[in-house]
């Protein structure tokens, strides 16, 4: 909104100052200020007005160190960190931008799912929350808009290098790349970054090629396969992840100063071109929407980090883990996903191994034999005597290299 409002002061009645917000690095920054201000100063009056409300987390007893002692603690949090998403965007992004659109869309979609399943686990006094086919329901429901809106809109596009004459009917740019003339169009693609892989491109219009002829119908039922798969292993992944004081929150906000990173270099026509990587026209914005979304995740961990003062319970979780599982899809970094987001990977994969193991030894031997003392995977250290900040804190060093491993990737071939 204040972009609209300062656009149209600076065109009229020359503003001193009022260029600034052309600027996504300065709308950036007063994103995560704001954000900042909203999750910290008005996150401790929702707190007190959770505990007023007695809106309190019911601690099942799993035989882990200190944890009755959280029972009580007041959840429902991730409001705090949706409004310190929302507000910062709606006033600093540009609202007709496709690609803000459909992230204000999967916040309060997946916040909302987040919050039916809180306000039943709390209000309704029903452990099991809202059943998990419904959550998954709703996880593909959203899947299906972003692959749908992303697949068709004409406003989705990217910039790719072609050779004359062209086949698409789009216009054609012109520049000199290391020496060399280049020619690029603006189009509709099934194509996305893939790490470790030749030209770091992949097309899902290819993946049924051996089909034969006529493949490329099928090209929007692999892409939307993929989109379903990412959306919903994230958003549960971060759920799961939500375990103990400050993990899911701190893991969130590292990798969103990756997404920061990404959305930039691919939405900047000249850092993308330099680093060789897929730009993407108008998605500069998402960087806005990626500081605000940083912005929450470190004040919402100022009282979420150890002893944590409220819970972001399902409300975030899922949130979070959508948001990072779109956003990722938007910029065209989705099979990036794995190493970006191997934490919430690492926590899925020990319950899946437990589980089955699990299952397969109880119906091999009679008796279910398990992996790990407890899942997730942070369950298990709580198990050996591992207090709760050096786990987040060993959790938070991998996620830093994975960061790190991941941005490094744009540039491996």
């Amino acid at each position: 909104m204040l972009y609209y409002l300062f656009n149209y002061l600076n065109k009229n009645y020359s503003i001193p100052g009022g260029g600034l917000f052309q600027y996504i690095t300065f709308r950036t920054a007063m994103a995560v200020i704001v954000s900042l201000i909203v999750t910290t100063v008005y996150g401790r009056r929702l707190i007190d007005y959770l505990r007023y409300k007695q809106v309190g987390e019911t601690v099942r007893n799993l035989g882990l160190e200190g944890q009755m002692q959280k029972a009580g603690t007041p959840t429902m949090g991730g409001i705090i960190i949706i409004l310190g998403i929302l507000i910062p965007t709606l006033l600093f992004a540009k609202l007709d931008n496709i690609y803000i659109i459909m992230m204000i869309v999967t916040t309060l979609w997946l916040g909302a799912i987040g919050f039916l399943d809180d306000y039943i686990k709390v209000f309704k006094k029903n452990k099991e929350g809202l059943a998990g086919r419904f959550k998954i329901t709703g996880q593909v429901g959203l899947a299906l808009f972003i692959g749908f809106t992303m697949y068709f809109n004409t406003d989705i596009i990217i910039r790719q290098e072609v050779k004359l004459p062209v086949k698409y009917d789009a216009p054609v740019g012109f520049h000199l790349k290391n020496n060399t003339p280049v020619y690029t169009q603006d189009i509709k693609s099934t194509k996305t970054t893939m790490p470790f892989y030749k030209n770091n491109e992949f097309d899902y219009g290819k993946v049924l090629n051996f089909i034969g002829k006529g493949y490329d119908h099928y090209s929007l039922v692999v892409f939307l396969f993929f989109v379903i798969v990412i959306i919903t292993a994230v958003s549960n992944g971060a759920n799961i992840t939500d375990g103990i004081d400050g993990l899911a929150t701190g893991t969130s906000a590292i990798i969103g100063i990756t997404l920061v990173i990404l959305a930039y270099v691919s939405g900047n026509t000249v850092i993308a071109d330099y680093l060789n990587i897929m730009y993407i026209p108008n998605s500069g914005e998402l960087v806005i929407f990626a500081g605000a979304f940083v912005g929450a995740c470190v004040g919402f961990l100022w009282y979420n980090s150890y002893p944590a003062q409220v819970f972001m319970g399902d409300t975030g979780s899922l949130a979070i883990g959508g948001i990072i599982a779109v956003f990722a899809i938007m910029i065209r970094k989705e099979l990036m996903v794995p190493l970006l987001c191997g934490v919430f990977l690492i926590e899925n994969v020990s319950v899946i191994m437990q589980v089955s193991w699990f299952k397969f030894t109880k119906k091999r031997y009679g008796e279910g034999r398990r992996v790990f003392l407890m899942a997730p995977l942070h369950h298990h250290y709580q198990k050996k005597g591992f207090h709760e900040a050096k786990i987040v804190t060993r959790f938070y060093i991998i996620a830093i290299l994975l960061a790190i491993l991941t941005i490094v990737t744009l540039k491996l071939r």
